[in-house]
Protein backbone atom coordinates (compact mmCIF):
# COMPACT_ATOMS: atom_id res chain seq x y z
CA UNK A 1 0.00 0.00 0.00
CA UNK A 2 1.49 3.31 -0.86
CA UNK A 3 0.71 4.87 3.11
CA UNK A 4 3.53 2.31 3.88
CA UNK A 5 6.48 3.43 0.65
CA UNK A 6 8.82 6.07 2.50
CA UNK A 7 8.13 9.72 1.78
CA UNK A 8 11.55 9.99 -0.36
CA UNK A 9 13.84 7.38 -2.22
CA UNK A 10 17.19 6.63 -1.30
CA UNK A 11 20.36 7.08 -3.30
CA UNK A 12 20.75 3.35 -5.01
CA UNK A 13 17.29 2.79 -4.95
CA UNK A 14 16.03 1.54 -8.43
CA UNK A 15 12.29 2.77 -9.29
CA UNK A 16 9.91 2.70 -11.54
CA UNK A 17 8.93 5.70 -13.51
CA UNK A 18 6.51 7.11 -15.92
CA UNK A 19 8.52 9.83 -18.73
CA UNK A 20 6.03 12.67 -18.90
CA UNK A 21 8.47 15.04 -20.57
CA UNK A 22 11.73 14.75 -22.76
CA UNK A 23 13.91 17.84 -23.65
CA UNK A 24 16.89 18.33 -25.27
CA UNK A 25 19.03 17.99 -21.56
CA UNK A 26 17.33 14.78 -20.75
CA UNK A 27 13.94 13.99 -19.57
CA UNK A 28 11.52 14.66 -16.57
CA UNK A 29 9.96 11.18 -15.08
CA UNK A 30 7.24 10.86 -12.03
CA UNK A 31 8.72 8.13 -9.83
CA UNK A 32 5.01 6.36 -9.68
CA UNK A 33 5.54 4.44 -6.33
CA UNK A 34 6.49 7.96 -4.84
CA UNK A 35 4.48 10.74 -6.75
CA UNK A 36 7.50 12.53 -6.97
CA UNK A 37 9.51 13.77 -10.37
CA UNK A 38 13.02 13.91 -11.02
CA UNK A 39 15.49 14.41 -13.64
CA UNK A 40 16.93 11.75 -16.13
CA UNK A 41 19.90 13.57 -17.61
CA UNK A 42 20.97 12.72 -20.95
CA UNK A 43 24.35 12.14 -19.80
CA UNK A 44 22.23 9.01 -17.91
CA UNK A 45 20.41 8.00 -20.39
CA UNK A 46 23.08 5.17 -22.20
CA UNK A 47 26.53 4.95 -22.47
CA UNK A 48 26.49 5.45 -26.13
CA UNK A 49 26.36 8.50 -28.39
CA UNK A 50 23.07 9.63 -28.34
CA UNK A 51 21.97 11.62 -31.59
CA UNK A 52 18.08 12.04 -30.71
CA UNK A 53 16.85 11.46 -26.86
CA UNK A 54 13.54 10.01 -28.34
CA UNK A 55 15.29 6.71 -29.91
CA UNK A 56 16.00 5.95 -26.20
CA UNK A 57 13.19 7.29 -23.94
CA UNK A 58 9.76 8.81 -25.16
CA UNK A 59 6.46 10.52 -23.26
CA UNK A 60 4.26 8.18 -21.43
CA UNK A 61 6.91 5.36 -21.38
CA UNK A 62 7.51 3.23 -18.36
CA UNK A 63 11.15 2.50 -17.22
CA UNK A 64 13.16 1.27 -14.14
CA UNK A 65 15.55 4.16 -13.11
CA UNK A 66 18.29 4.32 -10.37
CA UNK A 67 18.23 7.19 -8.06
CA UNK A 68 21.27 8.63 -8.01
CA UNK A 69 21.15 11.72 -5.79
CA UNK A 70 18.36 13.17 -3.46
CA UNK A 71 18.24 16.73 -2.29
CA UNK A 72 15.30 17.09 0.11
CA UNK A 73 16.01 20.51 1.07
CA UNK A 74 15.67 21.79 -2.94
CA UNK A 75 13.28 18.73 -4.15
CA UNK A 76 15.42 17.16 -6.49
CA UNK A 77 15.60 14.03 -7.00
CA UNK A 78 18.30 12.65 -10.17
CA UNK A 79 18.37 9.42 -12.23
CA UNK A 80 19.85 6.95 -14.32
CA UNK A 81 19.26 4.92 -16.87
CA UNK A 82 22.41 3.38 -18.65
CA UNK A 83 23.17 2.45 -14.91
CA UNK A 84 20.35 0.09 -14.51
CA UNK A 85 21.44 -3.42 -15.56
CA UNK A 86 19.53 -5.79 -17.30
CA UNK A 87 19.06 -8.26 -14.08
CA UNK A 88 18.07 -5.08 -12.21
CA UNK A 89 15.43 -3.90 -14.48
CA UNK A 90 13.39 -7.56 -14.43
CA UNK A 91 13.79 -8.00 -10.54
CA UNK A 92 12.55 -5.00 -10.07
CA UNK A 93 9.14 -4.72 -12.44
CA UNK A 94 8.37 -8.12 -10.93
CA UNK A 95 8.63 -6.82 -7.51
CA UNK A 96 6.82 -4.13 -8.55
CA UNK A 97 3.90 -6.18 -10.55
CA UNK A 98 3.40 -8.06 -7.04
CA UNK A 99 3.20 -5.40 -4.70
CA UNK A 100 0.40 -3.58 -7.06
CA UNK A 101 -1.28 -7.29 -6.99
CA UNK A 102 -0.76 -7.70 -3.16
CA UNK A 103 -2.24 -4.28 -2.90
CA UNK A 104 -5.89 -5.52 -4.69
CA UNK A 105 -5.81 -8.81 -3.08
CA UNK A 106 -5.46 -6.92 -0.08
CA UNK A 107 -8.90 -4.27 -1.23
CA UNK A 108 -10.15 -7.72 -1.74
CA UNK A 109 -9.83 -9.37 1.97
CA UNK A 110 -10.84 -5.76 2.78
CA UNK A 111 -14.14 -6.69 1.18
CA UNK A 112 -14.46 -10.61 2.66
CA UNK A 113 -14.34 -9.30 6.09
CA UNK A 114 -16.18 -5.69 6.08
CA UNK A 115 -13.34 -3.68 7.19
CA UNK A 116 -10.81 -0.90 5.46
CA UNK A 117 -7.89 -1.35 3.79
CA UNK A 118 -5.96 0.39 6.27
CA UNK A 119 -7.18 -1.34 9.30
CA UNK A 120 -6.96 -4.69 7.65
CA UNK A 121 -3.10 -4.46 6.83
CA UNK A 122 -2.54 -2.90 10.37
CA UNK A 123 -4.30 -5.78 12.02
CA UNK A 124 -2.92 -8.42 9.99
CA UNK A 125 -0.86 -6.93 6.39
CA UNK A 126 2.19 -5.62 8.40
CA UNK A 127 3.21 -8.62 10.34
CA UNK A 128 2.72 -10.78 6.75
CA UNK A 129 4.78 -8.15 5.51
CA UNK A 130 7.53 -7.91 7.71
CA UNK A 131 7.84 -11.85 8.03
CA UNK A 132 6.98 -12.98 4.73
CA UNK A 133 6.65 -9.83 2.29
CA UNK A 134 2.94 -9.31 1.72
CA UNK A 135 2.53 -10.84 -1.97
CA UNK A 136 4.84 -13.64 -0.82
CA UNK A 137 2.06 -14.27 2.11
CA UNK A 138 -0.66 -15.12 0.26
CA UNK A 139 1.89 -17.23 -1.73
CA UNK A 140 2.28 -18.74 1.29
CA UNK A 141 -1.84 -18.95 2.31
CA UNK A 142 -1.90 -21.02 -0.89
CA UNK A 143 0.46 -23.26 -0.31
CA UNK A 144 0.08 -23.72 3.06
CA UNK A 145 -3.28 -22.81 4.13
CA UNK A 146 -4.07 -19.98 6.76
CA UNK A 147 -1.81 -22.18 9.46
CA UNK A 148 1.13 -20.21 7.53
CA UNK A 149 -0.27 -16.81 8.65
CA UNK A 150 -1.80 -18.17 12.29
CA UNK A 151 1.84 -19.13 13.35
CA UNK A 152 3.18 -15.68 13.36
CA UNK A 153 0.49 -14.02 14.76
CA UNK A 154 -2.25 -13.08 12.10
CA UNK A 155 -5.80 -13.77 13.79
CA UNK A 156 -7.63 -16.82 13.00
CA UNK A 157 -10.48 -14.92 10.98
CA UNK A 158 -7.87 -12.73 8.83
CA UNK A 159 -5.89 -15.58 8.29
CA UNK A 160 -8.81 -17.59 6.92
CA UNK A 161 -9.76 -14.48 4.47
CA UNK A 162 -5.95 -13.97 3.36
CA UNK A 163 -6.09 -17.80 2.08
CA UNK A 164 -9.60 -17.51 0.67
CA UNK A 165 -8.67 -14.73 -1.40
CA UNK A 166 -5.68 -16.32 -2.31
CA UNK A 167 -7.12 -19.64 -3.53
CA UNK A 168 -9.09 -17.34 -5.57
CA UNK A 169 -6.85 -14.71 -7.00
CA UNK A 170 -3.48 -16.83 -7.13
CA UNK A 171 -2.55 -20.15 -9.41
CA UNK A 172 0.83 -21.12 -8.17
CA UNK A 173 2.95 -22.55 -10.80
CA UNK A 174 3.85 -26.12 -10.16
CA UNK A 175 6.16 -29.02 -11.45
CA UNK A 176 5.16 -32.29 -12.16
CA UNK A 177 7.78 -35.58 -11.85
CA UNK A 178 5.79 -38.77 -12.77
CA UNK A 179 7.13 -42.68 -12.68
CA UNK A 180 5.86 -46.11 -13.83
CA UNK A 181 4.64 -48.73 -10.70
CA UNK A 182 4.42 -52.49 -11.79
CA UNK A 183 2.68 -54.32 -8.69
CA UNK A 184 1.17 -57.48 -8.84
CA UNK A 185 -0.52 -59.38 -6.07
CA UNK A 186 -1.57 -62.70 -6.86
CA UNK A 187 -3.44 -63.43 -3.46
CA UNK A 188 -7.40 -63.82 -3.14
CA UNK A 189 -7.88 -60.06 -2.00
CA UNK A 190 -5.24 -58.82 -3.86
CA UNK A 191 -6.79 -56.08 -5.75
CA UNK A 192 -8.20 -54.78 -2.48
CA UNK A 193 -4.19 -55.09 -0.88
CA UNK A 194 -3.04 -52.78 -4.26
CA UNK A 195 -5.80 -50.85 -3.65
CA UNK A 196 -5.27 -49.97 -0.09
CA UNK A 197 -1.10 -49.60 -0.79
CA UNK A 198 -2.23 -46.27 -3.61
CA UNK A 199 -4.72 -45.08 -0.93
CA UNK A 200 -2.39 -44.93 2.26
CA UNK A 201 0.66 -43.80 0.14
CA UNK A 202 -1.86 -40.92 -0.71
CA UNK A 203 -3.15 -39.99 2.00
CA UNK A 204 0.48 -39.93 4.11
CA UNK A 205 1.00 -37.09 1.80
CA UNK A 206 -1.88 -35.55 1.34
CA UNK A 207 -0.13 -31.59 2.24
CA UNK A 208 -0.90 -28.43 0.18
CA UNK A 209 2.09 -27.99 -1.48
CA UNK A 210 2.37 -31.43 -3.63
CA UNK A 211 -0.36 -32.95 -5.29
CA UNK A 212 -0.19 -36.57 -5.96
CA UNK A 213 -2.20 -38.66 -8.77
CA UNK A 214 -2.22 -42.20 -9.61
CA UNK A 215 -3.67 -43.52 -12.81
CA UNK A 216 -3.93 -47.53 -14.51
CA UNK A 217 -1.97 -48.00 -17.20
CA UNK A 218 -2.64 -51.38 -17.86
CA UNK A 219 -2.11 -53.80 -14.96
CA UNK A 220 -0.20 -54.63 -13.61
CA UNK A 221 1.71 -51.50 -14.29
CA UNK A 222 0.42 -48.15 -13.13
CA UNK A 223 1.40 -44.09 -13.48
CA UNK A 224 2.26 -41.98 -10.68
CA UNK A 225 2.70 -38.38 -10.87
CA UNK A 226 3.51 -35.47 -8.59
CA UNK A 227 2.83 -31.89 -8.83
CA UNK A 228 4.91 -29.42 -6.63
CA UNK A 229 6.05 -26.16 -6.26
CA UNK A 230 9.43 -26.91 -7.46
CA UNK A 231 11.57 -30.50 -8.16
CA UNK A 232 13.46 -30.81 -5.58
CA UNK A 233 10.05 -30.66 -3.05
CA UNK A 234 8.74 -32.80 -6.29
CA UNK A 235 11.10 -35.66 -6.42
CA UNK A 236 10.79 -36.14 -2.75
CA UNK A 237 7.05 -36.83 -2.75
CA UNK A 238 7.70 -38.98 -5.91
CA UNK A 239 10.18 -41.15 -4.22
CA UNK A 240 8.41 -42.06 -0.57
CA UNK A 241 4.90 -42.69 -2.48
CA UNK A 242 6.17 -45.03 -5.00
CA UNK A 243 8.22 -46.70 -2.05
CA UNK A 244 5.59 -46.43 0.14
CA UNK A 245 3.08 -48.14 -2.65
CA UNK A 246 5.39 -51.23 -3.21
CA UNK A 247 6.61 -51.74 0.89
CA UNK A 248 2.85 -52.61 1.50
CA UNK A 249 2.17 -54.75 -1.45
CA UNK A 250 5.45 -56.85 -0.47
CA UNK A 251 4.43 -56.84 2.98
CA UNK A 252 1.30 -58.33 1.69
CA UNK A 253 2.45 -61.20 0.05
CA UNK A 254 2.41 -58.83 -3.65
CA UNK A 255 5.54 -57.68 -5.43
CA UNK A 256 6.23 -54.55 -7.23
CA UNK A 257 9.00 -51.96 -8.67
CA UNK A 258 9.05 -48.55 -9.62
CA UNK A 259 10.54 -46.75 -12.84
CA UNK A 260 11.38 -43.30 -12.77
CA UNK A 261 9.81 -41.52 -16.08
CA UNK A 262 12.60 -38.69 -17.54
Amino acid sequence: MAERKPEWPEPGDLVIATIETVTDYGAYAKLDEYNKRGLLHVSEISSSWIRNIRDFVREGQKVVLKVLRVDLEKGHIDLSLRRVTKREKIEKIKVWKQDRKAETLLRNVAEKVGLPTEEVYAKAGAVIEENYGLYEGFEKAVKEGPEALTKIGVPENFAKAFASVAEERIQVKRVKVKGTLEIRCIKPNGVKIIKDAFLNAKKAEKTKDADVRFYVIAAPKYSVEVLAENYKRAEEVLQRVSQSVVSNVVKAGGRGTFRREK
